[in-house]
């Protein structure tokens, strides 16, 4: 078939399967019984005039009053947003299925074409998958057990004496070896949601963390994991998976949608962009015209670095987070959103990167068995209809959500006594004698029938003499039971390395340039010295009321130099400068403190480097020293009786600033040493203690003795 019979074809398909697209649900944007010929003759024109610009920027905005706008994706405005969101997902239980479904049919509509035409080189989009792969893991730990662990001064300084000697290689180590993860091997496989179920203390985080790349450097690791065949060498596993933690680390004075807006902005859009740039591209060539509605969501999901997004929105919508989208998090000190809610934020704080793999701990601590059925159901929709996958750590999930599951993985004790089908657990378990009663959850049913104290009341063969079965043994009995079987085969199999899945593993360590990750975090800190501004006028009204108290305590017409007396009062006067000039930067060790853990959280998930989350601190602080330390000198510096001359102002002006600069810094690095408000004020207090005894006022040098010389 020639290219002229193709496109042909094309405008035939076009004609015929159009009518499909307009009543296919969703919005009949399209359709001529509620539009006339001549509204949509203008469409017609101004989706032709989008052909001609840059198209993954360009797309058609339907108003309130139902026209239809030629706008820039880039600078949607919070009400279009809001529109756009209403039209796709007007309610979130029961639009976001047909949503996600309308994007599929998008992507998939290239591929009807394709298999009318047989011509793979014009036209067919396919949604890669990513399989994840663990064989022969084992995480092992040392650590002190007993009286030993203990956190008392006895402990800590024997435990650091015995560390040094170890090092030295003088004595062995008292510590005990601990197995986490027992020679577990599986497969996550794409498109399917797996639950991972396990009583405490059986591995299910360390499991998550040795997949997600993100273990503890002092456990000891052995084992392989592949993501589509790639050894985690090759790439950057922190950005290809999401890992949602148990413990929601968030900066309290940000808002939950700044909250994930600048999660979004930090990881980036991933492959979007190119795979929407080459759709747009085949459709083109096609001659295929999308909903504009699902073109626009597909496009503005697409471009990175804007302050608030419409995916932003999206997450809100699907997460039941928009009725506190625009209340701080907040702490024990702020008053924020609920436990529950907070919980939901760091869902969607890594929801909203371009990971295709979904690691999750415990994500419904704190929630209802309603939300967390919402949720679940949301991301089982995302994961089946747009080829996701998803390793969930759940405890004690309700009836209804387990049966949202397609696979099961059973650990205990470090081992995992079961993996597979959902379907097929309960079998397992009765082959072995073990039967879940009828009104017993089976989530609740398979994390005790591995338990000494509960294992009993569950055994069904009355023939035989009940005795305690242990994991090993459960180990054992899946090798043998036909889904072991069947997953030693599938290990057994090579994964089929192809270009197309290769598009998932991403080799960049950050989701977007390092500049824009400077400009990110530069617009983050002046947004929280906006909300800490009483902080900041605080520490202005204490420097002016100290500095009118040591005018008055040090006022004189004229600086006198006749008498020692009188230089006593003039280093007195410049002492007491610098004490306050250092002591105004000690509230930087508190900020710091609070912050530190939201920062270790983003670092370790690759948001930004380190140096990136540094520089806009300090900068940012130099501006507040200068209006700081101007207002100082201008109070102080001619009622105290200084030298009259602008040199010296000057001079002192400038000494003070730099002196400020170094205490603010000093007390920065405290804290990021001390890491913890106890340590870092007794850290603090000895530096303090140590540069006020050597600065030549509380003791000058001729009056210390000379040791030498002394005991000659």
């Amino acid at each position: 078939m020639e290219r002229n019979d193709l496109y042909q074809f094309s405008n035939s398909f076009r004609a015929n399967s159009s009518s499909r697209w307009r009543d296919s649900g969703g919005y009949n944007v399209f359709s001529k019984s509620q539009r006339e010929q001549e509204n949509e003759d203008e469409e017609d024109l101004k989706w032709a005039a989008i052909e001609r610009l840059p198209s993954v920027r360009k797309g058609l905005v339907t108003t309130s009053d139902g026209k239809t706008a030629n706008v820039d994706i880039t600078k949607l405005g919070p009400e279009q947003r809001k529109h756009l969101m209403d039209r796709l997902i007007k309610h979130a239980e029961k639009d976001n299925k047909s949503f996600l479904l309308k994007v599929r049919e998008r992507l998939d509509r290239q591929e009807i074409l394709l298999s009318a035409v047989s011509l793979a080189d014009l036209v067919g989009i396919e949604i890669p998958k990513l399989e994840v792969r663990f064989e022969h893991l084992k995480v092992k730990a040392e650590a002190y057990i007993g009286s030993r662990a203990l956190p008392s001064f006895y402990n800590f300084f024997i435990n650091y004496l015995e560390s040094i000697l170890y090092g030295l290689h003088l004595l062995s180590s008292r510590k005990k070896h601990l197995s986490i993860l027992r020679d577990v091997s599986g497969i996550i496989r794409p498109c399917r949601m797996t639950l991972l179920l396990g009583p405490p203390s059986s591995g299910k985080t360390t499991l998550l963390l040795a997949l997600a790349g993100k273990l503890d450097r002092d456990l000891e690791f052995s084992g392989r994991v592949t993501y589509n065949g790639h050894e985690m060498d090759d790439f950057v596993p922190q950005r290809t998976a999401a890992y949602i933690g148990q413990h929601d680390v968030h900066i309290p004075e940000m808002t939950v949608r700044e909250t994930i807006a600048f999660s979004a902005r930090c990881q980036g859009v991933g492959p979007r962009f190119e795979m929407l740039a080459e759709l747009s591209k085949r459709e083109k060539a096609a001659n295929i015209t999308p909903d504009p509605d699902i073109d626009v969501f597909m496009k503005a999901t697409s471009v990175a670095g804007k302050e608030t997004s419409v995916l932003t929105d999206y997450i809100l919508k699907i997460l039941g987070l928009e009725i506190c989208a625009d209340t701080m998090v907040g702490n024990e000190l702020i008053r924020g959103v609920s436990g529950g809610q907070k919980k939901r934020v760091t869902t969607g704080e890594m929801l909203a990167g371009p990971a295709k793999l979904l690691l999750m701990d415990e994500i419904s601590t704190g929630l209802d068995s309603s939300t967390t059925y919402q949720i679940v159901k949301s991301l089982r929709q995302f994961v089946h209809i747009l080829n996701g996958t998803a390793f969930i750590s759940l405890l004690q999930p309700a009836p209804e959500t387990y049966d949202l599951f397609d696979d099961i993985i059973l650990l205990s004790d470090g081992q995992i006594v079961y993996q597979g089908p959902r379907e097929h657990v309960l079998e397992f378990f009765e082959s072995m004698g073990f039967k879940c009663p009828t009104r017993k959850g089976v989530a609740d049913f398979l994390q005790e029938v591995t338990s000494r104290k509960d294992q009993r009341q569950y055994w069904t063969q009355a023939d035989k003499d009940y005795s305690f079965v242990t994991v090993e043994q459960f180990v054992e009995a899946f090798q043998s039971f036909h889904v072991g079987k069947g997953l030693q085969n599938d290990l057994a199999t090579p994964f089929i390395k192809n270009e197309r899945d290769t598009q998932l593993l991403t080799t960049k360590n950050y989701g977007v340039r390092k500049m824009e990750l400077l400009k990110v975090c530069f617009s983050k800190e002046m947004l929280l010295m906006k909300r800490n501004s009483f902080l900041y006028i605080f520490k202005l009204v204490q420097l002016l009321v100290m500095a009118v108290i040591g005018s008055t305590v040090f006022l004189r017409t004229e600086m006198h130099k006749g008498t020692p007396t009188d230089g006593i009062i003039q280093t007195g006067a410049a002492f007491f400068s610098v004490f306050m000039i250092m002591f105004n930067g000690l509230a930087e060790i508190s900020m710091v403190v609070f912050k530190l853990p939201v920062f270790f959280k983003q670092r370790d998930s690759l948001f930004y480097p380190a140096w990136a989350y540094a520089i806009p601190t300090c900068l940012l602080k130099i501006p507040i020293s200068f209006l700081e330390v101007g207002l100082w000198v201008v109070m102080t510096y001619y009622p105290m009786g200084m030298d009259p001359s602008i040199i010296r102002f000057l001079k002192q002006l400038l000494l003070l600033l730099l002196l400020n600069q170094m205490s603010s810094a000093l007390f920065r690095l405290i804290a990021a040493m001390g890491r913890e408000m106890t340590v870092t004020s007794t850290l603090s207090a000895f530096f303090l203690l140590v540069l006020f005894a050597n600065c030549g006022y509380i003791l000058s040098r001729g009056i210390i003795k000379n040791l030498l010389f002394t005991f000659r």
